[in-house]
């Protein structure tokens, strides 16, 4: 992806104006809401961002790209299980660059390997970005890694569970007590949201971990990595990146990230989810063979639950695993920054 592009924005929702397939538009309007002027979905069109989303402010949601004239880029602001375009809009995009409109996709639908989109970007002189097109070929060799820097990493019990909000929650609280952290994107939205990083789960496999080791050496001058998580080990789709991504990172420390109220693999319902503390052994245990590691604390997804519920399902997980628990938005990033700083003298030691 180009450093900068058009910061007029227009996220595409269509039909999907919801948390999880629209949580890349939901992650745009929390940390880069400057940019957005509007988001494109007919069936919510007349209501804010906030009434939908609860997130986003006075954003307008409209009908159609007519109703958002000062706007240069339009952005995909879905990510759906396995990466497809939906096929209703593509006459949706081929306005947007029959306007003038740069277009940033982070799907595995390539928009620079369609044909008409091709063509219509070079008539009226606008860019395709495509935030997964990498040319990554470095495998991981474990040199030149500086203990010195902290390197933590979120993981989860399933896909769409908070990996990359807490990684970004942690490393913006440290940023706060002066410390030198910073966050690495590993996936579309993290990648839209801080500007660099690479997209693990659109590498080809033997190169994951060195991809993965590539951003830890470009980045390892800053004190403390907060390491994007992707997919889960004990989720039958996505394994093989999470573990890609766990051995290339090498983590000191994990976050250990859930969705309270899940019982199924996302996407596959037919599949129990497996329990925390068994999760936290598997973990610690695969993390280890590349070096020592365990989990600090555990990032906790409550936005199913009232306050009460809440605080029940916090203290209830505390005790099963004996480790600081929150959820970033309800608690606060606090009390798992203070288990990355508690960590930090054992990581320089």
């Amino acid at each position: 992806m180009p450093e900068s592009f058009s910061r007029r924005i227009v996220l595409l929702t269509e039909g999907n104006t919801e948390p999880i397939t629209g949580k890349t538009a939901v992650s745009v309007l929390r940390y880069r809401p400057e940019e957005v002027v509007a988001l494109l979905d007919s069936h919510e069109a007349g209501k804010t961002a906030a009434s939908v989303l609860n997130v986003g402010g006075d954003t307008p949601i409209v009908a159609t790209l007519a109703e958002a004239p000062s706007a240069d880029t339009l952005m995909i602001g879905i990510a759906p299980s396995g990466g497809k375009i939906p096929a209703a809009w593509r006459t949706i995009i081929l306005e947007s660059i029959g306007r003038g409109m740069n277009v940033v996709s982070g799907l595995h639908d390539f928009l620079s390997n369609d044909p008409d989109f091709v063509a219509a970007a070079q008539q009226h002189g606008v860019e395709l970005v495509d935030v997964r097109k990498n040319n990554e070929r470095d495998v991981n060799n474990r040199l030149g890694l500086r203990e010195e820097c902290l390197r933590i990493h979120t993981v989860g019990q399933d896909c769409c569970v908070g990996k990359m909000v807490v990684a970004l929650e942690i490393t913006r609280a440290l940023q706060q007590r002066g410390r030198d952290a910073k966050f690495i994107a590993t996936g579309q939205t993290g990648i839209l949201i801080e500007g660099d990083g690479c997209p693990i789960d659109c590498v080809v496999s033997d190169f994951i971990s060195g991809s993965t080791e590539k951003m830890i050496l470009a980045n390892q001058h800053h004190e403390i990595l907060l390491v994007e998580g992707q997919g889960s080990l004990a989720h039958p789709r996505y394994s093989g990146v999470t573990l890609g991504l766990l051995h290339g990172c090498v983590p000191h420390g994990m976050i250990m990230c859930y969705e309270v109220g899940r019982t199924a693999v996302h996407g596959m319902e037919h599949i129990p989810l497996q329990p925390l503390d068994r999760l936290v052994r598997v973990y610690e245990e695969m993390a280890s063979l590349m070096g020592p590691s365990r989990v600090i604390g555990v990032g906790m997804n409550s936005r199913r639950l009232g306050p009460d519920e809440a605080e029940a399902e916090r203290e209830k997980v505390g005790n099963l695993l004996g480790l600081p628990v929150c959820d970033v938005f309800r608690d606060g990033p606090d009390a798992l920054a203070e288990a990355v700083l508690q960590m930090a003298p054992a990581a320089v030691s």
